[in-house]
C-alpha cells in the first residue's frame, strides 16, 4: 500500500474533501475520498503529531461528579450527549485549547490537568481528523454566557450511577468517545492528580 498524492475537491473554511490517489496491495491504482481539516490530507504530509481538536473529560471537584454536555447537533437533527470539545487554534497548545473550550462551552474553570492523551482517530474510513482526550479537574458554576449562536448546550453533572443509567438508555444519541469513557467512569485517582495546578503553565 502506498499513498501517491491528493486532489482538493472543495474550498471551505473548516473541512474539505480530497481525492487521495494510492496503490493498493495488488499494485492497482485507486482513489479514496477523505475529509480533512488540514490544508492537505495527513496521509500525504505525514503530519500526524498534533491533534486537530480536544475532547475534555472534566471532573467537578466540589460536586464530585463528571461533567457532560447535551448539545444540539445538526447532522443528527437531535441532541447528542458528550463532552466539551473544540478545534485547537493556530499556535495554541492542547492545554490552552482545553482550558478555553471548557470555559466557552460550560462556563466552568479548569483547575488542574489529570492526563493528556495522544492524538486518536475515531472514523478513519472517512476522515483523518484526530483529537486528544484531556482529563481535567474543574470547579465553578455552569454558564452559557460564552456560547455562540450556533451552540445549544446544556451542562449536566453525573455520578457513576447516573452515567451508567445514561449509557444504558438506547434512546439517547451519544458521542462514541463519551459513551466509552462514561461506561467505564471511575472517580479519578488522587495519585494521578496534579496537586500544584500551577504546573500546567509549564506545559503551555
Amino acid at each position: 500500500m502506498k499513498i501517491i498524492d491528493s486532489k482538493k475537491l472543495t474550498n471551505l473554511k473548516w473541512l474539505n474533501m480530497f481525492n487521495v490517489s494510492y496503490i493498493d496491495k495488488n499494485g492497482d491504482n485507486k482513489i479514496w475520498q477523505v475529509a480533512s481539516r488540514a490544508k492537505e490530507p495527513k496521509c500525504v504530509t505525514g503530519s500526524f503529531a498534533k491533534p486537530d481538536a480536544v475532547v475534555i473529560v472534566p471532573f467537578h471537584k466540589s460536586k464530585e461528579k463528571m461533567v457532560i454536555i447535551k448539545e444540539y447537533r445538526v447532522p443528527l437533527a437531535d441532541y447528542e450527549y458528550g463532552f466539551p470539545a473544540g478545534l485547537i487554534d493556530e499556535g495554541e497548545t492542547i492545554q490552552e485549547a482545553a482550558r478555553r473550550e471548557l470555559s466557552e462551552e460550560t462556563g466552568l474553570e479548569l483547575t488542574g490537568f489529570i492526563k493528556v492523551g495522544p492524538p486518536i482517530f475515531s472514523s478513519a474510513g472517512m476522515t483523518d481528523e484526530s483529537v486528544s482526550i484531556v482529563y481535567v479537574e474543574c470547579d465553578g458554576e455552569p454558564s452559557k454566557d460564552d456560547n455562540e449562536g450556533s451552540e445549544d448546550i446544556e451542562v449536566i453533572f453525573v455520578s457513576q450511577k447516573e452515567a451508567a443509567h445514561l449509557c444504558n438508555d438506547s434512546s439517547l444519541k451519544f458521542d462514541a468517545k463519551a459513551w466509552i469513557v462514561l461506561s467505564n467512569f471511575k472517580i479519578p485517582s488522587q495519585s494521578l492528580q496534579l496537586r500544584d495546578t500551577r504546573r500546567d503553565k509549564t506545559n503551555k
